[in-house]
């Protein structure tokens, strides 16, 4: 078993690949942060500071490009991010009260977004492009269509009932 140390060394190994890959290119800087994200399932602030120096970018230049997209995040994200429509046609169909059974069951209190495990963040999002299926939820890149509150919840258990018995891999 790999212990967090060695765990954290293959990571960073995996960012200088992911930097020879695109040659150091600081033109290329998005897509390099696309990848590490991929490895991460975020950007922590030590790795952003490695690859603008890498890069020959200033700091404030990496941070400024993954703070301005949307897609990247800056905190720790789970295994399994479940997103909840929130547009007009989902909240109208119940999305919030989606969101409320799903926060209750991930034990998700104030603004936290991702459980104490990382193996769930929950965000509400404007739209997810599927109006006629409202409401909607997406897990990863699984959309959930006219999804109720119970059959929801019901999703994440099974989640982690297939997780502890994989032993979390």
């Amino acid at each position: 078993m790999k212990t967090s140390a060695q765990t954290e060394a293959r990571r960073f190994e995996t960012v200088v690949e992911i930097l020879e890959r695109y040659e150091r290119d600081p033109s290329r800087l998005i897509p390099i942060l696309q990848a590490v994200q991929e490895e991460y399932r975020y950007l922590p602030e030590e790795i952003l500071a490695y690859i603008a120096v890498s890069l020959g970018l200033s700091p404030a230049k990496v941070y400024g490009v993954a703070t301005f997209y949307g897609h990247f995040s800056l905190e720790a994200k789970g295994k399994y991010v479940v997103r909840v429509c929130a547009g007009t046609a989902c909240h109208v169909k119940g999305s919030k009260a989606l969101a409320d059974a799903l926060r209750k069951e991930l034990g998700l209190e104030g603004k936290r977004k991702t459980t104490a495990d990382l193996l769930f963040t929950l965000e509400t999002v404007s739209c997810l492009g599927a109006c006629g299926l409202a409401p909607v939820m997406v897990v990863n890149e699984e959309v959930h269509g006219l999804i109720e509150p119970r059959a929801a919840v019901a999703i994440v258990r099974s989640i982690r009932e297939k997780e502890a018995a994989d032993g979390g891999n």
